[in-house]
């Protein structure tokens, strides 16, 4: 970098730079908006090259950054992520100059009418979408066998702590969060698609109950489990951006359940005991495939609670613990659901169904068919009008199994707050139940790969599952930076 003071703070301040690190010097006028921009644009051109995680930056950022700092100026800051820069998965509307493609290069070109509810309340916050960040391909429900992080669009994201797996399908936000190319980003889930990249990239996600957070103006694959959600590298960044973008939004009905108004979630966040709280330990068939490694760290993690008051439960049942989830209710909605979004893009946009999606991938094979579109036609060939029994049975049977049989018993059974999984491997049966989990970074493998521990809650209990991942958290301080070299 040409100015040196922006240099200086690049190399020894910004790389593990918490929202609250970056507000005090903000607020001190030790360095600007504009300043954090120029620095993030930096990282991205000069580290991203071989990461590949940004499809695109935002052309009016910079501008964005320069209003937001006159206004912090004359009015002070809006919220705790005024002037902070933020990047957002590919399915989210942002109605600028970036496109919105969910990967796909048929949707190449599309930019959306007009912010998703996420990006509005995002920028009412003051925050600065920054760029757009690469994903597996249609949140990988498009082909088998589609590696995390592939898209027609942007290619292969790869994870910058190695050859690892950097985890699907907000990959994009994961990789660019680890090797910290903004402050915070945002990811998608509709199956462990915010907790998986988090988990292989050594940073807390939240996936937040469907329906804490509107889903209006996003790619869908199914309204029954679809939710944004933060990923950042510490816990109390990704509350402060889950206290901006969650609310009511009569537009997505999902919100009209929640009677839990305007928490502010960071501000919880201040204490280090645990006492008081009944975790129960998920054993079988949640701990298998777990290597001895990650065993040991899981159960570092166990003690770690212990060691902060928390009463542990060992080896809690989940009656529906054996249940083999399939993909039925995602193949049925998946087809409605993205028709609805497309019908309501622009009119320049000439795809506008699930089978305009397919006939596309159709004409141009060898950019868009390298791991075919199974899923697609299994959707396609559905009646799209959700009257299929199979579909009613079987969303049914998934919430039944996955709450009453699942969570909320375990929960009630054992008088629990959380359910405490190694790595992410609660992650389908929270999604099948619609219901939240943190993710927390926990070590290293002796090879280099990240692994993290997760607890999971019933509805709505975003609150007390960020109160012990914040404990937790600021009790084993486990995240290092990734080596990252120059491209």
């Amino acid at each position: 970098m040409e100015n040196p003071l922006l240099k200086k703070l690049h190399d020894e301040w910004l790389i593990e730079a918490t929202i609250e690190d970056m507000q005090e010097k903000l607020a001190s006028g030790d360095i600007t908006s504009v300043a954090l921009v120029h620095m993030y644009l930096y990282r991205i051109s000069h580290f991203d090259g071989i990461i590949r995680s940004v499809l695109e930056v935002n052309p009016d950022a910079l501008q964005i950054a320069a209003a937001l700092d006159t206004e912090r100026t004359q009015k002070g800051p809006r919220s705790r992520l005024h002037g902070i820069p933020i990047l957002l998965k590919d399915n989210i509307d942002t109605s600028d100059k970036m496109h919105t493609t969910a990967g796909s290069l048929a949707l190449d070109g599309h930019v959306a009418i007009k912010d998703s509810y996420v990006a509005a309340k995002l920028r009412k916050a003051g925050a600065i979408l920054l760029g757009k960040t690469n994903m597996t391909e249609w949140a990988n429900f498009m082909g088998v066998g589609m590696p995390s992080g592939y898209s027609s669009r942007g290619g292969q994201t790869l994870n910058p702590y190695g050859e690892f797996d950097v985890g699907g399908s907000s990959s994009g936000s994961g990789a660019a969060i680890a090797a910290n190319f903004a402050a915070v980003a945002i990811g998608t889930e509709t199956s462990g698609s915010i907790l998986n990249p988090a988990l292989k990239n050594s940073l807390v996600g939240i996936k937040p109950t469907v329906g804490l957070v509107s889903r209006r103006g996003i790619i869908p694959i199914a309204h029954t489990q679809d939710t944004p959600g933060p990923m950042a590298r510490t816990v109390k960044d990704a509350a402060h951006v889950l206290t901006a973008i969650a609310g009511v939004d009569e537009n997505d009905p999902a919100t009209l359940s929640n009677s839990k108004k305007s928490i502010d979630y960071a501000k919880l966040l201040t204490a280090r005991s645990l006492k008081g709280y009944r975790i129960g330990i998920a054993g079988k068939p949640f701990s298998d495939r777990l290597n001895k490694h990650k065993i040991n760290m899981t159960e570092k993690a166990i003690a770690c609670l212990c060691a902060l008051g928390a009463e542990i439960v060992e080896d809690i049942l989940i009656p529906s613990a054996d249940e083999k989830w399939g993909y039925e209710v995602l193949n049925y909605e998946f087809k409605p659901d993205l028709n609805a979004y497309l019908r309501a893009t622009s009119p320049l946009n000439e795809i506008r169904s699930l089978a305009d999606v397919i006939a596309f991938n159709y004409r141009y094979p060898k950019a868009m068919l390298k791991y075919g579109q199974k899923l697609l036609l299994e959707s396609e060939d559905t009646s799209g009008t959700l009257l299929e029994k199979e579909y009613i049975s079987a969303l049914e049977k998934d919430q039944y199994l996955s709450r009453e049989q699942g969570i909320d018993f375990t929960l009630k059974q054992h008088n629990l707050d959380a359910i405490f999984f190694g790595g992410d491997r609660g992650s389908e049966i929270a999604a099948k139940a619609g219901y939240p989990t943190v993710i927390v970074p926990v070590g290293y493998t002796p090879n280099g790969e990240p692994f993290g521990v997760s607890f999971t809650g019933t509805a709505f209990s975003e609150e007390i599952l960020l109160k012990i991942a914040y404990a937790f958290e600021q009790a084993t301080k486990s995240r290092e930076t990734p080596m990252l070299k120059e491209d």
